[in-house]
Protein backbone atom coordinates (compact mmCIF):
# COMPACT_ATOMS: atom_id res chain seq x y z
CA UNK A 1 0.00 0.00 0.00
CA UNK A 2 1.39 3.23 -0.78
CA UNK A 3 1.52 5.58 1.51
CA UNK A 4 -0.30 8.84 2.00
CA UNK A 5 -1.50 11.49 4.52
CA UNK A 6 -4.59 12.61 5.27
CA UNK A 7 -6.03 15.82 3.30
CA UNK A 8 -5.24 18.90 4.22
CA UNK A 9 -2.11 18.38 6.06
CA UNK A 10 1.75 18.56 5.09
CA UNK A 11 4.91 17.55 5.19
CA UNK A 12 7.51 20.13 5.53
CA UNK A 13 11.05 19.24 4.48
CA UNK A 14 14.45 20.99 5.81
CA UNK A 15 14.20 23.59 3.45
CA UNK A 16 10.98 24.32 4.30
CA UNK A 17 11.62 24.17 7.91
CA UNK A 18 14.06 26.39 7.79
CA UNK A 19 11.71 28.88 5.68
CA UNK A 20 8.79 28.11 8.61
CA UNK A 21 11.52 29.19 11.42
CA UNK A 22 12.19 32.27 10.01
CA UNK A 23 8.53 33.32 10.19
CA UNK A 24 8.42 31.98 14.17
CA UNK A 25 11.57 33.48 14.68
CA UNK A 26 10.38 37.23 13.57
CA UNK A 27 6.91 36.94 15.17
CA UNK A 28 8.36 35.36 18.53
CA UNK A 29 10.91 37.94 18.60
CA UNK A 30 8.28 41.14 18.57
CA UNK A 31 5.85 38.88 20.84
CA UNK A 32 8.58 39.47 23.09
CA UNK A 33 9.41 43.00 22.73
CA UNK A 34 5.76 43.84 23.40
CA UNK A 35 5.88 42.18 26.77
CA UNK A 36 3.90 38.79 25.95
CA UNK A 37 5.30 35.69 27.25
CA UNK A 38 4.50 32.06 26.34
CA UNK A 39 2.25 29.06 27.60
CA UNK A 40 1.00 26.19 25.67
CA UNK A 41 -1.82 23.92 26.26
CA UNK A 42 -2.94 20.60 25.61
CA UNK A 43 -4.02 19.61 22.26
CA UNK A 44 -7.32 18.12 22.86
CA UNK A 45 -9.77 19.79 25.35
CA UNK A 46 -12.84 18.93 26.72
CA UNK A 47 -15.63 18.88 23.51
CA UNK A 48 -17.32 20.91 25.88
CA UNK A 49 -14.53 23.77 26.15
CA UNK A 50 -15.20 24.13 22.77
CA UNK A 51 -18.64 23.63 21.36
CA UNK A 52 -20.67 26.45 21.52
CA UNK A 53 -18.11 29.38 20.93
CA UNK A 54 -17.28 29.70 17.28
CA UNK A 55 -21.24 29.55 16.19
CA UNK A 56 -23.13 27.41 14.09
CA UNK A 57 -20.68 27.04 11.03
CA UNK A 58 -17.50 26.56 13.41
CA UNK A 59 -18.98 23.95 15.41
CA UNK A 60 -19.64 21.87 12.73
CA UNK A 61 -15.97 22.11 11.46
CA UNK A 62 -14.39 21.01 15.21
CA UNK A 63 -12.77 17.73 14.95
CA UNK A 64 -14.31 15.38 17.29
CA UNK A 65 -12.52 12.38 19.15
CA UNK A 66 -14.10 9.29 19.42
CA UNK A 67 -13.99 7.82 22.58
CA UNK A 68 -11.88 4.66 23.16
CA UNK A 69 -13.46 2.80 25.87
CA UNK A 70 -14.48 0.21 24.73
CA UNK A 71 -10.69 -0.83 23.61
CA UNK A 72 -9.37 -0.09 27.07
CA UNK A 73 -12.71 -2.02 28.68
CA UNK A 74 -12.34 -5.82 29.65
CA UNK A 75 -13.86 -8.03 27.57
CA UNK A 76 -17.10 -8.77 29.65
CA UNK A 77 -17.61 -5.12 28.91
CA UNK A 78 -16.97 -4.77 25.46
CA UNK A 79 -19.96 -6.35 24.36
CA UNK A 80 -22.14 -3.91 26.78
CA UNK A 81 -19.79 -1.09 25.33
CA UNK A 82 -20.67 -1.67 21.82
CA UNK A 83 -24.27 -2.43 22.37
CA UNK A 84 -24.46 1.23 23.40
CA UNK A 85 -22.00 2.91 20.82
CA UNK A 86 -24.22 1.37 18.54
CA UNK A 87 -27.13 2.84 20.28
CA UNK A 88 -25.96 6.12 20.01
CA UNK A 89 -25.19 6.32 16.47
CA UNK A 90 -28.89 6.39 15.86
CA UNK A 91 -29.57 9.49 18.44
CA UNK A 92 -27.27 11.89 17.06
CA UNK A 93 -28.50 14.29 19.63
CA UNK A 94 -26.96 12.17 22.77
CA UNK A 95 -23.26 12.02 21.19
CA UNK A 96 -21.88 11.94 24.96
CA UNK A 97 -21.33 7.95 24.32
CA UNK A 98 -19.17 8.84 21.21
CA UNK A 99 -16.84 11.62 21.95
CA UNK A 100 -16.35 13.64 24.90
CA UNK A 101 -12.71 15.63 23.57
CA UNK A 102 -12.35 17.20 20.24
CA UNK A 103 -8.86 18.48 18.93
CA UNK A 104 -8.63 22.69 19.55
CA UNK A 105 -10.05 25.10 16.73
CA UNK A 106 -8.13 27.66 17.71
CA UNK A 107 -5.70 28.94 20.47
CA UNK A 108 -7.96 31.77 22.33
CA UNK A 109 -10.56 29.65 23.47
CA UNK A 110 -7.96 27.04 25.07
CA UNK A 111 -6.35 30.56 26.40
CA UNK A 112 -9.61 31.68 28.15
CA UNK A 113 -10.14 28.14 29.87
CA UNK A 114 -6.41 28.67 30.91
CA UNK A 115 -6.92 32.00 32.43
CA UNK A 116 -10.07 31.10 34.34
CA UNK A 117 -8.11 27.75 36.20
CA UNK A 118 -5.16 29.75 36.80
CA UNK A 119 -6.85 32.93 37.72
CA UNK A 120 -5.18 33.69 41.00
CA UNK A 121 -1.90 32.91 40.00
CA UNK A 122 -1.51 35.66 37.06
CA UNK A 123 -0.71 38.79 36.92
CA UNK A 124 -3.22 41.33 35.31
CA UNK A 125 -3.05 42.58 32.80
CA UNK A 126 -2.15 39.40 31.35
CA UNK A 127 -0.16 39.17 28.17
CA UNK A 128 0.19 35.97 26.52
CA UNK A 129 1.96 34.75 23.26
CA UNK A 130 1.01 31.02 22.09
CA UNK A 131 2.80 29.12 19.04
CA UNK A 132 1.06 25.75 18.33
CA UNK A 133 -1.38 23.93 15.53
CA UNK A 134 -5.16 23.73 15.47
CA UNK A 135 -7.52 21.63 13.47
CA UNK A 136 -10.26 22.23 11.83
CA UNK A 137 -12.41 19.88 9.67
CA UNK A 138 -12.86 22.01 6.69
CA UNK A 139 -12.58 21.69 2.58
CA UNK A 140 -8.88 21.48 2.04
CA UNK A 141 -7.69 24.13 -0.83
CA UNK A 142 -4.93 26.70 -1.12
CA UNK A 143 -4.30 28.20 2.15
CA UNK A 144 -7.28 26.78 3.99
CA UNK A 145 -5.61 23.33 5.67
CA UNK A 146 -7.18 21.08 8.40
CA UNK A 147 -4.02 21.24 10.18
CA UNK A 148 -2.06 24.57 10.63
CA UNK A 149 -0.23 26.78 13.16
CA UNK A 150 -1.60 29.66 14.80
CA UNK A 151 0.38 32.35 16.52
CA UNK A 152 -1.47 34.23 19.10
CA UNK A 153 -0.84 37.12 21.14
CA UNK A 154 -3.35 37.96 23.68
CA UNK A 155 -4.31 41.03 26.60
CA UNK A 156 -6.55 39.72 29.13
CA UNK A 157 -8.01 41.92 31.95
CA UNK A 158 -7.40 44.90 30.93
CA UNK A 159 -9.95 47.25 28.89
CA UNK A 160 -7.95 49.83 27.55
CA UNK A 161 -8.16 50.66 23.76
CA UNK A 162 -4.20 51.04 24.48
CA UNK A 163 -3.85 47.70 23.83
CA UNK A 164 -5.76 47.95 20.30
CA UNK A 165 -3.26 50.56 19.31
CA UNK A 166 -0.24 48.45 20.94
CA UNK A 167 -1.10 45.63 18.83
CA UNK A 168 -1.41 47.04 15.80
CA UNK A 169 2.06 48.49 16.09
CA UNK A 170 2.99 45.03 16.64
CA UNK A 171 1.42 44.11 13.25
CA UNK A 172 3.11 46.96 11.32
CA UNK A 173 6.41 46.08 12.52
CA UNK A 174 6.39 42.28 12.15
CA UNK A 175 4.58 42.64 8.72
CA UNK A 176 7.49 44.99 7.73
CA UNK A 177 10.40 42.82 9.20
CA UNK A 178 8.84 39.51 6.70
CA UNK A 179 8.83 42.31 4.26
CA UNK A 180 4.99 41.77 3.46
CA UNK A 181 3.05 44.88 2.22
CA UNK A 182 -0.53 44.36 4.26
CA UNK A 183 -3.38 46.08 4.39
CA UNK A 184 -5.08 46.06 8.01
CA UNK A 185 -8.33 46.16 8.13
CA UNK A 186 -10.71 46.78 11.27
CA UNK A 187 -14.41 47.22 12.25
CA UNK A 188 -16.14 46.80 15.46
CA UNK A 189 -18.64 44.53 16.26
CA UNK A 190 -20.67 47.17 18.26
CA UNK A 191 -21.15 49.32 14.97
CA UNK A 192 -22.42 46.09 13.58
CA UNK A 193 -24.49 45.53 17.00
CA UNK A 194 -25.86 48.93 16.25
CA UNK A 195 -26.83 48.30 12.78
CA UNK A 196 -28.71 45.26 13.54
CA UNK A 197 -30.39 47.33 15.60
CA UNK A 198 -31.34 50.07 13.42
CA UNK A 199 -32.55 47.25 11.11
CA UNK A 200 -35.03 46.27 14.17
CA UNK A 201 -32.99 42.51 13.73
CA UNK A 202 -30.89 42.75 16.82
CA UNK A 203 -32.02 39.11 17.44
CA UNK A 204 -30.29 38.12 14.21
CA UNK A 205 -26.61 40.08 14.81
CA UNK A 206 -24.84 36.42 14.23
CA UNK A 207 -26.81 35.91 11.01
CA UNK A 208 -26.16 39.85 9.97
CA UNK A 209 -22.37 39.33 10.44
CA UNK A 210 -21.86 35.82 8.83
CA UNK A 211 -23.92 36.92 6.04
CA UNK A 212 -21.69 40.35 5.64
CA UNK A 213 -18.58 38.32 6.27
CA UNK A 214 -19.04 36.54 2.93
CA UNK A 215 -19.22 40.04 0.91
CA UNK A 216 -15.69 38.81 -0.47
CA UNK A 217 -16.46 35.24 -1.53
CA UNK A 218 -20.57 35.50 -2.66
CA UNK A 219 -20.46 39.22 -3.50
CA UNK A 220 -23.23 41.90 -2.97
CA UNK A 221 -26.40 39.78 -3.97
CA UNK A 222 -24.49 36.77 -2.71
CA UNK A 223 -25.16 38.62 1.09
CA UNK A 224 -28.42 40.02 0.45
CA UNK A 225 -29.63 36.49 -0.61
CA UNK A 226 -28.42 34.69 2.43
CA UNK A 227 -29.53 37.75 4.88
CA UNK A 228 -33.42 37.47 2.79
CA UNK A 229 -32.67 33.57 3.61
CA UNK A 230 -31.84 34.09 7.39
CA UNK A 231 -35.47 36.23 7.84
CA UNK A 232 -33.81 39.41 7.12
CA UNK A 233 -36.78 41.88 5.58
CA UNK A 234 -36.96 43.43 2.60
CA UNK A 235 -37.18 46.94 4.35
CA UNK A 236 -34.12 46.39 6.23
CA UNK A 237 -32.16 44.64 3.35
CA UNK A 238 -33.00 47.77 1.75
CA UNK A 239 -31.76 50.33 4.42
CA UNK A 240 -28.55 48.10 4.74
CA UNK A 241 -27.43 48.22 1.17
CA UNK A 242 -25.36 51.80 1.16
CA UNK A 243 -23.45 50.26 4.12
CA UNK A 244 -21.83 47.39 2.44
CA UNK A 245 -21.33 49.99 -0.58
CA UNK A 246 -19.25 52.15 2.13
CA UNK A 247 -16.36 53.77 0.38
CA UNK A 248 -14.06 56.67 0.82
CA UNK A 249 -11.62 57.45 3.67
CA UNK A 250 -11.72 56.20 7.15
CA UNK A 251 -13.07 59.62 8.52
CA UNK A 252 -16.26 59.71 5.45
CA UNK A 253 -17.01 56.46 6.34
CA UNK A 254 -17.25 56.93 10.18
CA UNK A 255 -19.31 60.31 9.00
CA UNK A 256 -21.60 58.41 7.12
CA UNK A 257 -21.72 55.07 10.02
CA UNK A 258 -22.14 58.17 12.87
CA UNK A 259 -25.30 59.46 10.93
CA UNK A 260 -26.99 55.85 10.31
CA UNK A 261 -26.18 55.11 14.01
CA UNK A 262 -27.62 58.47 15.54
CA UNK A 263 -30.43 56.33 17.26
CA UNK A 264 -28.32 53.63 18.61
CA UNK A 265 -26.57 53.76 21.94
CA UNK A 266 -24.01 50.56 21.20
CA UNK A 267 -22.97 51.53 17.44
CA UNK A 268 -22.24 55.28 18.80
CA UNK A 269 -19.97 53.54 21.46
CA UNK A 270 -18.44 51.86 18.52
CA UNK A 271 -18.05 55.32 16.92
CA UNK A 272 -16.69 56.30 19.94
CA UNK A 273 -13.68 53.30 20.10
CA UNK A 274 -12.91 53.43 16.33
CA UNK A 275 -12.38 57.25 16.20
CA UNK A 276 -9.80 56.57 19.54
CA UNK A 277 -7.98 54.23 17.00
CA UNK A 278 -7.63 56.89 14.08
CA UNK A 279 -6.79 59.52 16.52
CA UNK A 280 -4.03 58.04 17.85
CA UNK A 281 -2.37 56.06 14.88
CA UNK A 282 0.40 58.74 14.69
CA UNK A 283 1.42 58.47 18.48
CA UNK A 284 2.37 54.67 17.53
CA UNK A 285 3.98 55.44 14.40
CA UNK A 286 2.38 53.11 11.43
CA UNK A 287 4.93 53.43 9.07
CA UNK A 288 4.43 50.55 6.75
CA UNK A 289 0.69 49.32 6.73
CA UNK A 290 -2.23 50.43 5.26
CA UNK A 291 -4.82 50.65 8.05
CA UNK A 292 -8.68 50.47 6.24
CA UNK A 293 -11.70 50.59 7.88
CA UNK A 294 -14.08 48.09 6.76
CA UNK A 295 -17.58 48.35 7.71
CA UNK A 296 -18.04 44.36 5.82
CA UNK A 297 -15.27 42.93 8.06
CA UNK A 298 -17.25 40.93 10.90
CA UNK A 299 -15.00 38.08 11.83
CA UNK A 300 -17.11 35.40 12.24
CA UNK A 301 -16.05 33.81 15.70
CA UNK A 302 -19.30 34.45 18.31
CA UNK A 303 -17.09 35.71 20.85
CA UNK A 304 -15.87 39.19 19.86
CA UNK A 305 -17.52 42.23 20.82
CA UNK A 306 -15.14 45.01 20.00
CA UNK A 307 -12.46 46.45 17.38
CA UNK A 308 -11.15 43.59 14.71
CA UNK A 309 -8.64 42.96 13.02
CA UNK A 310 -7.79 41.58 9.62
CA UNK A 311 -4.54 41.81 7.50
CA UNK A 312 -4.47 40.74 3.69
CA UNK A 313 -1.31 40.77 1.94
CA UNK A 314 -1.45 44.00 -0.18
CA UNK A 315 0.57 42.59 -3.44
CA UNK A 316 0.35 39.15 -5.23
CA UNK A 317 -2.31 37.14 -6.50
CA UNK A 318 -3.09 35.03 -2.69
CA UNK A 319 -5.56 36.83 -0.98
CA UNK A 320 -6.75 34.97 2.09
CA UNK A 321 -5.82 36.89 5.63
CA UNK A 322 -3.01 36.20 6.98
CA UNK A 323 -3.67 37.71 10.62
CA UNK A 324 -7.05 38.07 12.21
CA UNK A 325 -8.67 39.34 15.84
CA UNK A 326 -10.36 41.42 18.04
CA UNK A 327 -11.62 42.40 21.79
CA UNK A 328 -13.73 40.08 23.31
CA UNK A 329 -15.43 41.16 26.65
CA UNK A 330 -16.15 38.43 28.66
CA UNK A 331 -14.57 35.23 26.89
CA UNK A 332 -13.77 33.81 30.67
CA UNK A 333 -17.31 34.74 31.70
CA UNK A 334 -18.21 30.90 29.75
CA UNK A 335 -16.06 29.24 32.20
CA UNK A 336 -17.78 31.35 35.29
CA UNK A 337 -15.10 33.71 35.64
CA UNK A 338 -16.67 37.14 35.12
CA UNK A 339 -15.59 40.67 34.39
CA UNK A 340 -12.29 39.78 32.30
CA UNK A 341 -11.82 42.28 29.25
CA UNK A 342 -9.23 40.89 26.53
CA UNK A 343 -7.97 41.27 23.07
CA UNK A 344 -5.74 39.57 20.06
CA UNK A 345 -4.66 38.67 17.46
CA UNK A 346 -3.75 35.32 15.38
CA UNK A 347 -0.91 35.16 12.83
CA UNK A 348 -1.85 32.72 10.37
CA UNK A 349 1.72 31.46 9.56
CA UNK A 350 1.04 28.96 6.99
CA UNK A 351 -0.47 31.56 4.66
CA UNK A 352 1.93 33.68 5.50
CA UNK A 353 4.38 31.15 4.20
CA UNK A 354 2.38 30.70 0.60
CA UNK A 355 2.38 34.47 0.61
CA UNK A 356 5.97 35.05 0.78
CA UNK A 357 7.23 31.80 -1.69
CA UNK A 358 4.89 33.64 -4.10
CA UNK A 359 6.24 37.21 -3.76
CA UNK A 360 9.76 35.30 -3.34
CA UNK A 361 10.62 37.21 -0.06
CA UNK A 362 12.42 34.79 1.73
CA UNK A 363 16.18 35.74 2.00
CA UNK A 364 18.51 34.31 0.09
CA UNK A 365 20.80 32.65 3.11
CA UNK A 366 17.72 30.77 4.07
CA UNK A 367 16.97 29.42 0.78
CA UNK A 368 19.13 26.31 1.41
CA UNK A 369 18.56 22.89 2.95
CA UNK A 370 20.97 22.30 5.41
CA UNK A 371 21.88 24.07 8.56
CA UNK A 372 25.43 22.47 8.65
CA UNK A 373 28.10 24.94 7.72
CA UNK A 374 30.81 22.61 7.57
CA UNK A 375 31.08 19.46 6.55
CA UNK A 376 34.28 17.51 7.65
CA UNK A 377 35.71 14.76 5.35
CA UNK A 378 38.25 12.24 6.13
CA UNK A 379 39.94 9.58 4.05
CA UNK A 380 40.46 6.59 6.68
CA UNK A 381 39.09 5.39 9.93
CA UNK A 382 42.29 7.53 11.70
CA UNK A 383 41.41 10.55 10.05
CA UNK A 384 37.74 10.29 10.63
CA UNK A 385 38.27 10.13 14.76
CA UNK A 386 40.39 13.44 13.85
CA UNK A 387 37.49 15.02 12.59
CA UNK A 388 35.14 14.16 15.55
CA UNK A 389 37.34 16.21 17.66
CA UNK A 390 37.86 18.97 15.59
CA UNK A 391 34.02 18.91 14.86
CA UNK A 392 33.97 19.16 18.63
CA UNK A 393 36.33 22.07 18.93
CA UNK A 394 33.93 24.07 15.88
CA UNK A 395 30.88 23.63 17.63
CA UNK A 396 32.59 24.66 21.30
CA UNK A 397 33.19 28.36 19.08
CA UNK A 398 29.54 28.07 17.78
CA UNK A 399 29.87 26.85 14.30
CA UNK A 400 27.54 24.28 12.94
CA UNK A 401 30.06 21.07 12.06
CA UNK A 402 29.10 17.55 10.62
CA UNK A 403 31.15 14.79 10.42
CA UNK A 404 30.63 12.47 7.14
CA UNK A 405 30.01 9.11 9.58
CA UNK A 406 31.80 6.57 6.71
CA UNK A 407 34.95 5.66 5.65
CA UNK A 408 34.56 5.29 1.93
CA UNK A 409 37.70 5.01 -0.68
CA UNK A 410 36.42 7.93 -3.08
CA UNK A 411 36.27 11.43 -1.35
CA UNK A 412 34.36 12.44 -4.02
CA UNK A 413 31.08 10.50 -2.66
CA UNK A 414 31.39 13.11 0.28
CA UNK A 415 31.56 16.10 -2.20
CA UNK A 416 28.22 14.83 -3.69
CA UNK A 417 26.98 14.37 0.26
CA UNK A 418 27.94 18.06 0.96
CA UNK A 419 26.44 19.54 -2.64
CA UNK A 420 22.89 17.54 -2.37
CA UNK A 421 22.68 19.03 0.95
CA UNK A 422 24.28 22.81 0.10
CA UNK A 423 26.65 22.76 2.49
CA UNK A 424 28.98 25.70 1.98
CA UNK A 425 32.29 24.51 2.89
CA UNK A 426 33.89 20.65 3.00
CA UNK A 427 37.01 20.37 5.34
CA UNK A 428 39.21 17.65 3.90
CA UNK A 429 41.42 15.74 6.49
CA UNK A 430 43.99 13.28 5.29
CA UNK A 431 47.49 11.86 6.48
CA UNK A 432 49.32 15.09 5.87
CA UNK A 433 46.13 17.53 7.25
CA UNK A 434 46.20 15.08 10.63
CA UNK A 435 50.75 15.60 11.41
CA UNK A 436 50.02 19.62 10.20
CA UNK A 437 46.79 20.31 12.60
CA UNK A 438 45.22 21.44 9.35
CA UNK A 439 42.04 21.52 7.20
CA UNK A 440 41.91 21.80 3.78
CA UNK A 441 38.84 23.20 3.46
CA UNK A 442 37.08 24.33 -0.11
CA UNK A 443 34.27 26.78 -0.96
CA UNK A 444 31.67 24.85 -2.47
CA UNK A 445 30.12 27.97 -3.95
CA UNK A 446 33.21 29.71 -5.32
CA UNK A 447 35.39 26.35 -5.92
CA UNK A 448 38.12 27.56 -3.81
CA UNK A 449 40.41 25.93 -1.59
CA UNK A 450 43.04 27.02 1.21
CA UNK A 451 45.37 24.99 3.79
CA UNK A 452 44.17 26.38 7.44
CA UNK A 453 45.52 25.46 10.90
CA UNK A 454 42.79 24.79 12.82
CA UNK A 455 42.27 28.55 14.75
CA UNK A 456 42.44 29.87 11.41
CA UNK A 457 39.94 27.34 10.46
CA UNK A 458 37.77 28.87 13.36
CA UNK A 459 38.23 32.78 12.44
CA UNK A 460 36.95 31.85 8.82
CA UNK A 461 33.85 30.01 9.41
CA UNK A 462 33.04 32.40 12.04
Amino acid sequence: MKPSIPRGTRDFGPAEMQKRQYIFDIVKANFRLFGFAPIETPSMENISTLTGKYGEEGDQLIFKILNSRIHESKEDKKEELRQEFDASIQRPYNTELLTEKALRYDLTVPFARYVVMNHNKLAYPFKRYQIQPVWRADKPQKGRYREFYQCDADVIGSDSLVNELELLSMMDKTFHELNIPVLIKFNNRKILSGIAEILNSSDKIIDITVAIDKLDKIGKDGVIKELAEKGISPESIEKLKPLIDLSGSNEEKLKVLTQFLSHSEIGKKGIEEIYFLLDHLRTIAIKHATIEMDITLARGLNYYTGTIFEAKANAGTFTPSILGGGRYDDLTGIFGLKGLSGVGISFGIDRIYDVMEELELFPESINKSSTTKVLLANFGKAELMHCLTLASKLRTAGINAEVYPDVVKKIGKQFEYADKKQIPFVGVIGSNEMEKNTVMLKDMSAGTQEELNHDQLIARLK
